[in-house]
């Protein structure tokens, strides 16, 4: 899925070993380091680190002379961001495919304001991210007049450090190899985040004094496995032997095939139902006749019901447990065990920890391994063939279209199933008008989960760290986003088009921050006032913004605005040729707004 080389002398750039293009420095010569932002170049590559994304800033103006002239822009390469915040979000995009961290280097003070959201987004989404900043010279007397004063903070982590879940500000090299090798371990252990390491200006630029001691990377960097304790896993076993309406409410689990499998044989094993939630990645087949319900941000009917009759429900760090216990308003005597490691982040300043939920079994373990070694206990025999509760079918769509050629976000998505046919394909974005039965995960890597934070302008560059880390797998990487997410993070499609990382664009386009509007309609109604006023101060109309015209703004091939969705199977597969030639394809669909009713229902919750 590679694209063509792009034109241009060949001392400057080449094609990389995995996607498109690599800056190629000239008149290398392989030296031993010899600054302290060597030290931390060389670091970064022993750590594994493939990539760094970067928007540049003179603070960290050593780290990245080191990255090019001493390792040659390879392991760790850059990729030239337009803004920290996609620095950050494509960096999450990338640890939600590989379940790793890359790195993300901002700005002094300045840059990681920029970042703090695309940071957020990935502390609540729990994925890993090293997040790289640098203030001016903490020495005084070395700083620049003026600039190096106001890009220096004499605790720069405090910006961040309520949704971090480590940093540092390392003094010497010798600490910031260290430092770094600390934040990825700590970034990759379970629950995952993100950490920051602020790096001094005046310890990247100095000489070194002399060489230091050797660093084994591997050794200060051990795999930490949290298991579950035999004894827990003893009273689990007996709890889902004993239950006859068992429940798995599958949550936050890696991206792991195997683990995949694991999940699906414990169902079956029991008779469980499942539900899966559309805010995280996907974790059981949703057309397997143990899925109960579509996935969706909120539990529907369905959903409801299947947690009202369950004797037994097990959470497997599902977002929000308490919440979803809520709304589906429980009453029955149904037992809860909860499978997590999330408590181990929460704090006092960020509420991301949801309501406390009720717990009869309480298992501190990482969902996977839990699974994994639940199996070895309860074995195969007694597998239950049948489920407790009928799967009642989703709503049959009949493919066809509103006379008037009007589309709804249900055209769009079964318009671009069709389009994609057989092709493997991975959505990295939905939009929050989804409905979980219009298209079935049937792998890990089939949906890769929501921004994680609710941070409008995530979804573009969480898409394009996401299309490069599956670059190598075959498959179709679309990205279906509303206008809002795609006006605010637009420029993060550059990115993807420079270096040569194929991704599909659909723009599910109401002209309208919608969900506000629904949430003015709600206000105006809880106070007797004008229902028909809710669209001020929210439609993106007068003029409408050119979306395929900002699409190629940044290089990419833009479409639309398509209106009549008689046109959208020929846009499409335009548009899907161009991503398998190596392109980036932005499709401008104008859509007529709404959400599915149990969602709006959710959302006009007091």
């Amino acid at each position: 899925m590679n694209g063509p080389k792009m034109a241009s002398r060949k001392d400057e750039q080449r094609e990389g070993p995995a996607h498109g293009l690599v800056e190629r420095p000239a008149g290398l010569r392989g030296a031993h380091p010899r600054f302290g932002s060597d030290v931390v170049a060389e670091t970064l590559r022993e750590l594994g680190v493939p990539y760094i994304a970067l928007n540049p800033g003179a603070s960290f103006r050593g780290l990245h002379d080191s990255l090019v002239n001493h390792l040659g822009n390879e392991d760790p390469q850059i990729l030239l961001c337009l803004h920290e915040e996609h620095a950050v979000a494509i960096a999450q995009g990338w640890a939600k495919v590989t379940g790793r961290a890359m790195a993300a280097a901002v700005h002094s003070n300045v840059g990681l304001m920029h970042a703090t959201m695309a940071i957020f987004d990935a502390w609540c989404d729990r994925m890993p991210v090293l997040v790289i900043g640098a203030t001016g010279p903490v020495d005084a007397v070395k700083r620049r007049p003026w600039i190096d004063w106001i890009h220096t903070a004499r605790d720069q982590g405090a910006l961040v450090r309520h949704y971090t879940k480590w940093d540092d500000q390392p003094a010497s090299p010798a600490a910031a190899r260290e430092a770094l090798a600390r934040a990825k371990w700590i970034a990759e252990t379970a629950p995952m985040g993100p950490v920051y390491v602020s790096l001094d200006a005046g310890m990247q630029e100095a000489p070194l004094n002399a060489p230091l001691e050797p660093f084994d990377a591997c050794r200060h960097t051990p795999v930490v496995r949290n298991g579950a304790s035999a004894e827990d896993l003893k009273r689990l076993a007996v709890m889902l032997e004993e239950a006859r309406r068992p429940l798995l409410l599958m949550g936050r689990v890696s991206r792991c095939e195997e683990a995949w499998r694991r999940r699906v044989e414990l169902a079956e094993r029991f008779g469980a139902m499942v539900l899966t939630d559309i805010k995280i990645g996907a974790a059981f087949p949703t057309d397997h006749p143990l899925h109960g319900a579509p996935p969706a941000a909120f539990p529907d009917a369905e959903a409801r019901r299947l947690m009202e009759e369950a004797d037994l429900i097990i959470s497997l760090d599902w977002v929000d447990f308490a919440g979803t216990l809520k709304q589906a308003k429980i009453a029955g005597s149904a037992r809860f065990v909860q499978i997590s490691l999330d408590h181990r982040l929460h704090n006092g300043w960020s509420m991301d920890h949801q309501a406390l939920a009720p717990a009869d079994l309480f298992i501190a373990a990482d969902p996977d391994l839990a699974v994994r070694d639940l199996l070895e206990v309860v074995g195969r025999s007694g597998e239950k063939s049948m489920p407790w509760a009928a799967r009642r079918a989703a709503p049959a769509s009949d493919g066809t279209f509103a006379r008037d050629g009007r589309i709804f976000v249900r055209d769009l998505v079964l318009s671009l199933r069709r389009a994609i046919g057989y092709r493997p394909s991975s959505l990295l974005h939905v939009t929050l008008s989804w409905e979980g039965h219009w298209w079935e995960f049937r792998h890990p890597l089939d949906y890769i989960g929501s921004e994680g934070g609710g941070g409008i302008g995530a979804g573009p560059a969480i898409a394009v760290g996401a299309a490069l880390a599956l670059e190598s797998s075959g498959r179709l990487p679309v990205c279906i986003c509303g206008d809002g997410d795609f006006l605010m993070g637009a420029t993060a499609i550059w990115t993807a088009v420079r270096y040569r990382i194929p991704l599909l664009f659909v723009v599910a386009n109401n002209r309208s921050f919608y969900n506000d509007e629904m949430h003015q309609e709600r206000i105006a109604q809880m106070r007797g006032r004008p229902v028909e006023n809710k669209w001020i101060g929210q439609r993106i109309t007068d003029p409408e913004p050119d979306l395929a015209g900002l699409a190629r703004a940044q290089g990419a091939a833009g479409f639309g605005p398509v209106r009549d969705a008689g046109e959208l199977q020929d846009i499409y597969a335009e548009a899907i040729r161009i991503v398998e030639e190596g392109g980036v394809a932005v499709v401008d669909v104008h859509v007529e707004p709404g959400y599915p009713p149990h969602a709006v229902n959710a959302m006009r919750q007091d």
